[in-house]
């Protein structure tokens, strides 16, 4: 009798495997360089700053809180925070605090006005934060806005709230 020949058996990979691959790959490759281009910071906003002694209002969507809103907007309203001292030593003490939290830039500083870019871990979106240190009513007034978006799921809330917690200590 013949030989026995065992004939080894290729696993080979479908057509429609292989194409779920390759589009799972492209989609990988645009999302990393949209990450690494930081596309999600978006541009800043044109409003920023102290206008007759008030910062600018919160847009209507929910991705905003800001102390110069009417209490009964309780989508955007937040408490100011109060000044810890005269305005050097508030200024200071929320300078400090701030650079302490993570992916913070200090944009613009005078001696009664900041604002901080705020970036997210992991997908690099921006929020633009202002604090007015408003002697007058001796309050430190804030505004913190998503860049992009609808929702921020309260980021921009508990950020103020983290703040504020941090100043009284």
């Amino acid at each position: 009798m013949g030989k026995v020949v065992k004939v080894a058996q290729v696993n080979s990979v479908e057509p429609k495997q292989t194409s779920k691959y390759i589009v799972f790959a492209i989609g990988l490759a645009i999302a990393f360089l949209l990450w690494s281009n930081n596309i999600f910071a978006g541009s800043p906003p044109s409003n920023i700053g102290v206008n007759n002694g008030k910062l600018a209002a919160c847009a209507s969507t929910p991705n905003c809180v800001s102390s110069g809103t009417p209490i009964s907007d309780s989508e955007h309203a937040i408490v100011a925070l109060p000044l810890s001292g005269d305005l050097p030593t508030s200024m200071a003490k929320l300078k400090q605090t701030i650079q302490a939290m993570p992916r913070t830039k200090v944009v613009k500083e005078t001696n009664n006005y900041l604002y901080v870019e705020f970036t997210s871990n992991l997908m690099r979106f921006v929020d633009d934060v202002e604090f007015y240190l408003d002697d007058r009513s001796q309050t430190i007034q804030v505004r913190s806005a998503s860049r992009l978006g609808e929702s921020d799921l309260g980021v921009n809330r508990q950020r103020i709230e983290e703040i504020r917690t941090k100043l009284a200590n």
